[in-house]
């Protein structure tokens, strides 16, 4: 329907006016989103409209009565959809971390919309034709290495949108895509909804045995912010979760909250995910058919670094190899703890949190808690920020003149060396109910080249870390530490890309590759002489002591088997579902249970998602994806090796990085670009040793 055909009537004026922020560039500071005059009514119009445009500048392309060439085709192409990309990135980036009943609304009705319109373009013959007419003459176009890869970029993407089916085909492809559009946002609304209606109400001061104070007191933090002032309410956010089930004495209520985790998605009530998981496995198998291909893995895995499900399997078996008997010793480890405190029990799995931390104040004297003080939120970010200057050369200032979605984002303008704009980086750190779970990095604006004019990209790094309290800071666990340190490598990815052309900017890169430079960046979290720049006491300002860095280095290879199998089975489910052949009515638990039972997962320990709230691969792009973490290690481990043999801080390292990995965004092949800087290909040995699995 087009709703801006006709300007005769006062409604459709009316109409026009809503969505009309998103239709030209934005009169703001550095060209930002103006979050400040963006209303939830701008969203169904501006999408509308948004669509309408993208789809007459694509018929104007096809359409094209000139020979096609790059520029009028594929450049033209590239360029196109502004407005629709505008509008776009700022709702699905409000849709994860700002959710509201009318965003989930607005989410449920467009995104079959934008499906067709996607397959609208993907399906045009008379575009695909001019493309196809480059893509056969290419050798004698005299195209830099970025201009092929975008050429072929795009001729797959149209092959692989169904463009060389017939018709019917064609038409059953449009209605797949369209049912899967639907069921995974539908996923993630359940999983949402599912971790935010659960809470925990602990009255009996006796129940908070063992908790921390700070854990405590945001517990009776939220428990007030909930009308229930006096008692104590943990969530199924993760800094809720994970301290009681590390610290809480109470084993039945660690079972409790351990149980509601892992059975989110999965409770035969209004937001179960078995049979939405059932649909889209079943439509993800029939498209593969449709498409040619045995499996849904193999479709996924022909534009990765991996190729195919037997190379992904391969990598995850040999890990597997290692990572299994570790975790089997910890488990023994943890069982002997229990027995020797009488505890007449065997092991479980929400038992291994609590007990893991005792072994770790047995064998290393380290307690978490005596650590959070020095991870001061802010802290950590400037640590972060100093990394990247004394690797890269970058600074970055923060800024309060530009709008921001919510009161707790705060943003910064991000300078190169020579003190040129690159980029500015929004941080949103705290969970809130209207937030998926989890921490991801995106982009209001990528990095381009327009008219010869340098667009400099609009970056974020969403998390759900510990909230500060009344009475404390937001204070850091480790974990929290890395992920930040590991979302920000994806930040660098975007702010640093220096190419020509969209689609292959930022993190336009293979999915087993995109996670390079975040999990790089993770090896400067802990590093001892890093350590000492930013970990200072919240209160103090003293530089966290050497005898806690060293605790925090001997205990690096500590529960490693645990994290890489729980890690590791995760992966392997994930494959298990998308190396499926035929469509049938599978039980979602009993299909885990044999995937875990063939591996021989220990039941101490369960995968890190279990498939009713896997949203990496229902809901999040990672399907037969999720292997990408551990594919990526080997680069990353192996990638490390020149700081650790030249110096963490060596700039002529930095700079090779920066060159051939972070600029280039997918202007290259992914290997390539690696060997230029590396000078071979990764040696897997590394990712072992990072682990701790070999010497």
């Amino acid at each position: 329907m087009t709703l801006f055909a006709c300007n005769s009537s006062k409604k459709a004026d009316q109409t026009a006016e809503k969505g009309s922020v998103f239709y030209t560039a934005y009169d703001t500071p550095y060209e930002v989103p103006p979050f400040d005059k963006i209303t939830e009514e701008d969203y169904r119009p501006a999408f509308a409209y948004g669509m309408e445009q993208h789809a007459k500048e694509i018929d104007s392309i096809a359409n094209n009565p000139e020979a096609p060439t790059f520029e009028n085709t594929l450049v033209a192409l590239d360029n196109s959809g502004m407005i629709l990309e505008r509008v776009s990135s700022v709702f699905f980036a409000l849709e994860g971390a700002e959710k509201t009943d009318t965003i989930e609304q607005i989410a449920i009705e467009i995104s079959p919309k934008l499906s067709e319109h996607n397959d609208n373009i993907y399906l045009n013959q008379q575009l695909f034709e001019r493309i196809k007419t480059l893509y056969d003459r290419a050798e004698n176009l005299n195209l830099t290495t970025e201009q092929t890869q975008l050429l072929n970029k795009y001729y797959k993407r149209f092959v692989r949108g169904g463009i060389l089916l017939n018709d019917s085909a064609k038409q059953r492809l449009r209605e797949i895509n369209k049912e899967l559009s639907a069921l995974t946002l539908q996923y993630g609304n359940n999983v949402l909804k599912e971790t935010n209606n659960y809470q925990l109400v602990i009255e009996d001061e006796k129940d908070l045995s063992g908790l921390p104070d700070a854990v405590v007191a945001a517990a009776a933090e939220t428990a007030k912010a909930n009308g229930m002032e006096g008692k104590w309410v943990f969530t199924l956010q993760k800094p809720s979760w994970i301290p009681f089930l590390q610290y809480a004495d109470n084993r039945a209520l660690r079972e409790k909250l351990y149980k509601a985790m892992y059975m989110r998605g999965d409770n035969d009530n209004e937001y179960d995910n078995k049979d939405i998981v059932n649909k889209i496995v079943n439509l993800r198998i029939e498209k593969a058919k449709l498409m040619g291909y045995n499996t849904y893995a193999d479709f996924v895995l022909e534009e990765t670094m991996a190729k195919t499900p037997k190379a992904v399997y391969d990598l995850l078996n040999t890990i597997w190899s290692y990572a299994l008997p570790q975790a089997k010793k910890e488990a023994a480890e943890l069982q002997a703890i229990i027995d020797k405190e009488g505890g007449n029990f065997k092991l479980q799995s929400w038992d291994w949190w609590y007990y893991a931390e005792k072994l770790r104040k047995e064998k290393y004297a380290l307690d978490e808690a005596e650590l959070k003080p020095y991870f001061k939120m802010e802290n950590v970010r400037e640590g972060i920020f100093t990394v990247a200057n004394k690797l890269y050369g970058l600074n970055f200032k923060k800024i309060d003149n530009i709008p921001v979605y919510n009161p707790e984002v705060e943003t910064y303008e991000v300078t190169d060396a020579d003190g040129s704009f690159l980029a500015v980086f929004y941080t949103d750190y705290f969970p809130r109910p209207g937030k998926s779970g989890g921490a991801w990095m995106g982009t209001f604006r990528e990095q381009w080249v327009d008219n010869g004019v340098d667009i400099r990209p609009l970056v974020y790094n969403v998390g759900n870390f510990t909230r500060p309290t009344q009475q404390l800071p937001s204070l850091l666990t480790l974990d929290e530490v890395e992920t930040m340190f590991h979302e920000f490598g994806h930040a660098l990815h975007g702010m640093l890309s220096k190419v020509n052309y969209k689609g292959v900017s930022c993190t336009n890169v293979y999915r087993d590759f995109v996670e390079l430079p975040s999990q790089i960046n993770e090896h400067w979290a802990f590093h001892p002489e890093v350590l000492k720049l930013y970990a200072k006491h919240y209160q103090t300002g003293e530089v966290i002591p050497d005898a806690l860095i060293d605790k925090i280095t001997k205990s690096t290879y500590f529960n490693q088997g645990f994290m890489t199998t729980e890690l590791v089975a995760a992966a392997l489910l994930d494959m298990d579902w998308h190396t499926q052949t035929q469509q049938q009515t599978f039980d979602v638990r009993k299909f885990e249970e044999e995937s875990m039972k063939k591996i021989g997962l220990i039941p101490e320990i369960i995968p890190r998602y279990r498939s009713t709230y896997f949203t990496h691969i229902f809901s999040g792009g990672y399907s037969a994806g999720y292997y990408s973490y551990l594919w990526s290690e080997v680069l990353d481990a192996d990638a490390f090796q020149p700081f650790a043999e030249k110096g963490i801080f060596d700039r002529e390292t930095a700079q090779s990085f920066r060159e051939n990995i972070l600029s280039k965004g997918g202007s290259d092949e992914p290997m390539k670009l690696y060997i230029r800087y590396r000078g071979a290909e990764p040696d897997p040995i590394y990712l072992l040793k990072n682990r701790g699995f070999v010497k």
